[in-house]
Order: C-alpha cells, then sequence, then structure tokens
C-alpha cells in the first residue's frame, strides 16, 4: 500500500465529494468510517481506484473505506483536511428527514452499534491481552495466586471492561451529537461504588426506590446496551431542555435539568431495559448455540467473512462481553473466528504462491501475515479473497469445516482479541491442557486446507498491466478485467 497518506487521504476526501460533504469520521482496526451529507455526491469509482483503498460499503449515508493496519494513519491525514466546529457545510446543519420504515429503524441500530462499539475495540483488545498476561503468569508458576504485581495486571487489564459504560456513553455521545461529559456523568452513576453497593443490597432483597419508584437489582459493570440506549436518550433530553430553558439561566439551570432528568431515567427505566435487551440476545444467540452445538459454530466459521465485509461482526460484541463476564468464556463466536481467520490467511498464502503478479504477491503476501499472526483478516478479505472471488468461496469451505472442529472439541475463549497467531493464548484452558492442541490444530488445518481449496478451485489472475486498475474491486461481483485463469 501507499505510504504517501497525505496524497491517499486526499483523493479519498475528494471522492467522498469533498470535506464538505463529511459530517463526521472515526477508523476501526481497518478501516475510515464516514458519515456524508450527502451520499449522492461520492464518486464510487474513483473511490475504488485509488491504490491504497482495498475494498468500500457503503450503506445510505454512511461509507466505509477499508484502508487495512495502517488505517489510524491515514485518520490522521484525513482529519487534517477536515473543518473543526461548526458544520462542514450550510447543508449539515440541516438534515434530511427521510420516511420512518422498520428496515430504516434496522439499519438505524446497527448502525449506532457498530459506530459506537468500533472506537472502543482497541481498549477492550488492549485489556483483553493485559488479563491473558495475568492468567498465563499465574498457570505458569511464575507469579503466585495473590501476588500484588498480578493483582495490579488484573486491574489494569479489567479497566476497559469494569468502567465500559463510562465509555460506551463517551463513544455514543459523539455518534449521538450530545454532550460527552453530560453523558459520561450519567453514565459514572452506574458503576459509581455506592449505587453498585446500593444494587447489591436490592439483589439481596432489600427494597430501594428513588422518589416512590421501585428501583430493579441490576449490575451495570461489563455492560453495553443500557449506557447506550441512555446516551441516545440524553441526546434528545438535552434538546428539549435547551428549548424550555431561558437564556440566562442556561449555564446552570440546562446542565442540573439534564442530569435530574436522565440519571434517574437511566437508574429507574433504560438501565434495567437495557440490560434485558442484551440478555435476551444473548439467551438467544447460545440458545440456538445449545440446539445446533458444534454446527452453530461451523455456520458461524463459513459467514463470518461475509459478516466482515458488511460490518455486521461488530453486533456480536457487547453479547461475547456479556457472556465473558457472566461464565468467564465465550464458545460460539470467538471459536469460529479461528478458521475464518486463518483461512483467510492460507488462502492468501496459495495466492502468493500461484500469482505471476509481483504486486499481488506482495499484497497477498502481507495480508496473510495479518490474518495469520495477528488476526486481522479485512486485508486478506477485501486485498485478496473478495478481489479474487474463488480464493472467497475457498475461504467459506474452509471455516465451515474448521468451525465445527472448534465446536466439537469445545473451544471457548477467555477474552475477545482476534484470533490468530499471537493471540492464541485466550483459547488455553488451565482445567484442560489438550485445549492447546486443539487450538493450534485448528489454526494448522485453517491454513492447509484453505491453502489446498485456493489451489484446487484457482483464481483469475490479474495481469501485471491491469493490477493498479482491479487493486481496488468493492464486493464479490465486480468482474476483474483481461483476468488470466491459474489453476
Amino acid at each position: 500500500m501507499s505510504k504517501n497518506f497525505e496524497a491517499v487521504s486526499r483523493s479519498i476526501v475528494d471522492a467522498l465529494g469533498g470535506a464538505g460533504n463529511i459530517e463526521a469520521v472515526t477508523h476501526c482496526m481497518t478501516r475510515l468510517r464516514f458519515v456524508l451529507i450527502d451520499a449522492s455526491a461520492v464518486d464510487s469509482a474513483r473511490l475504488k481506484s485509488i491504490s491504497a483503498v482495498m475494498g468500500v460499503v457503503q450503506n445510505e449515508n454512511q461509507c466505509q473505506v477499508i484502508i487495512g493496519n495502517t488505517v489510524s494513519q491515514a485518520w490522521a491525514e484525513v482529519m487534517k483536511l477536515l473543518p473543526s466546529g461548526a458544520p462542514a457545510s450550510p447543508a449539515a446543519a440541516t438534515p434530511v428527514k427521510n420516511k420512518l420504515t422498520l428496515k430504516r429503524i434496522g439499519a438505524g441500530i446497527l448502525d449506532a452499534l457498530i459506530g459506537t462499539m468500533s472506537p472502543l475495540i482497541p481498549a477492550i483488545i488492549g485489556g483483553s491481552m493485559v488479563k491473558l498476561l495475568a492468567m498465563i503468569l499465574e498457570m505458569s508458576g511464575v507469579m503466585e495466586k495473590g501476588a500484588s504485581t498480578l493483582v495490579i495486571l488484573n486491574v489494569i487489564g479489567d479497566g476497559a471492561f469494569f468502567f465500559l459504560p463510562v465509555m460506551v456513553a463517551a463513544s455514543a455521545a459523539v455518534k449521538f451529537k450530545t454532550n460527552m461529559s453530560l453523558a459520561i456523568a450519567i453514565a459514572g452513576v452506574l458503576v459509581h461504588p455506592n449505587f453498585i453497593d446500593l444494587m447489591a443490597k436490592a439483589a439481596q432483597g432489600q427494597p430501594v426506590e428513588f422518589i416512590g419508584f421501585s428501583v430493579t437489582a441490576v449490575k451495570y459493570t461489563y455492560t453495553v446496551i443500557p449506557a447506550l440506549c441512555m446516551t441516545w436518550l440524553l441526546s434528545y433530553i438535552e434538546r428539549w431542555v435547551d428549548r424550555i430553558t431561558p437564556a440566562v439561566t442556561k449555564n446552570f439551570l440546562k446542565p442540573m435539568l439534564i442530569v435530574l432528568i436522565a440519571a434517574p431515567v437511566a437508574i429507574v427505566l433504560i438501565g434495567p431495559l437495557g440490560i434485558w435487551i442484551g440478555s435476551g440476545i444473548s439467551a438467544l444467540v447460545y440458545t440456538i448455540h445449545s440446539y445446533l452445538g458444534w454446527l452453530s459454530v461451523a455456520i458461524m466459521g463459513a459467514i463470518w467473512p461475509l459478516l466482515v465485509m458488511t460490518g455486521m461482526h461488530r453486533v456480536f460484541t457487547p453479547t461475547i462481553i456479556q457472556t465473558i463476564a457472566e461464565t468467564g468464556k465465550e464458545g460460539m463466536v470467538m471459536p469460529s473466528e479461528i478458521g475464518a481467520n486463518l483461512s483467510l490467511g492460507g488462502s492468501s498464502l496459495a495466492v502468493a504462491w500461484r500469482t505471476k503478479n509481483p504486486e499481488l504477491r506482495q499484497t497477498a503476501l502481507a495480508a496473510a501475515a495479518s490474518a495469520i499472526v495477528a488476526g486481522i483478516s479485512e486485508p486478506a478479505l477485501y486485498g485478496v479473497a473478495v478481489r479474487l472471488k474463488r480464493p472467497l468461496i475457498a475461504c467459506l469451505i474452509s471455516g465451515f469445516v474448521c468451525g465445527g472442529i472448534a465446536g466439537i472439541a469445545g473451544l471457548a475463549s477467555h477474552s475477545m482479541a482476534s484470533p490468530g497467531l499471537f493471540t492464541s493464548v485466550q483459547f488455553f484452558d488451565p482445567t484442560n491442557p489438550m485445549s492447546i492442541v486443539w487450538v493450534f490444530g485448528v489454526m494448522i488445518l485453517a491454513v492447509v486446507l484453505s491453502f489446498v481449496t485456493t489451489l484446487l478451485l484457482g483464481f483469475e489472475d490479474i495481469p501485471v498491466e491491469n493490477s493498479e486498475q482491479q487493486s481496488t474491486a468493492a464486493t464479490p461481483f465486480d468482474a476483474p478485467q483481461r483476468a488470466v485463469k491459474v489453476n
């Protein structure tokens, strides 16, 4: 990929209709996520033709531009091109009202969830890996259980999860365009030591009321949905309070009223409702898992690359967090990712082995290393599998087989770092030493099976003279130009 991030970012912004057409931009591990004012102003063909862009996913006024592992550098350059402060253009101040439909509601919910959670993934992964480090140090006998260093490591690793409602509130405040400090303050109530103690007493049967309203005993640490729902409601409460408060009192009366309204509503209504929604989603997912067993892991392994393509894989983040918090491990989604991620790596290795295009070979090797070693599969997915199509089919086949084996072996993750060679430790079960053998067995099988299947299926190689034009196909339906069959 080009290292001239300034030129690449300028080209992306221009293809999106210019800086004035960009309302907001964030990034996750591999994608720039733009919120646009006018989606019709996007030049999709031009955007896909940029050499550093691996793929493009558009949905109404949302546009995701897949960059790869260097996305943070591209994001930094994009931010330099955008105006700060007021809306990017007058159009930004007048949002277009669209007809409310079930499809639009569903898309809005998914967008809010994905947009809120994506910026938090680095902190969640970082915390997960520190907790795994502490577990390894204890398992190996390097440190005794209860050692102060071990306790501190666990606290460091647990910080992102314990205060997850606060982090969600901050991220959601950006998404819903509401006051971040107020959102954080209200979410902080849910994890305040005194409130936690009060909820513990309520769980033991002690009546807890707030001005006559009964307060449900709920534990909010490690949760996502309550803070997300609370911040969404806060965005409306803030606007309403702003309209009814006199200008001379806004500095003190407005924030006081917002907190006095939003916090009790969160405690009495929104918080418990969010917990029930999150628990319901988790119950549904794992009820399916209990009925289908290993088959559910196999199916998830097969469709995981397709979920990543649409960005819907982030929908499972709250479920995974809540399941690990409640049970200490997650045995459906995370194990399926082992085969899915490493299959993309194995398929990319096969392409690198067989292609006669030096640029494609370099891209495939880098993508394979990213998927196999670090578990970051999007460079392999967009740079190789989707681009050449048949390797994607090989990955789906391999993901199904390896997911089924992971399910049969009963593998489960103790954190939510993206599965790869470096993060394989998250699947080690201290009570089952054979889990180590199963994890590495599934990883090796995923690489070998996808490698062989890709070679058997063959792929349409990209001639050297067309590599630049073909380097950024965004969907599996874009036909390659003058491709050459490779078997």
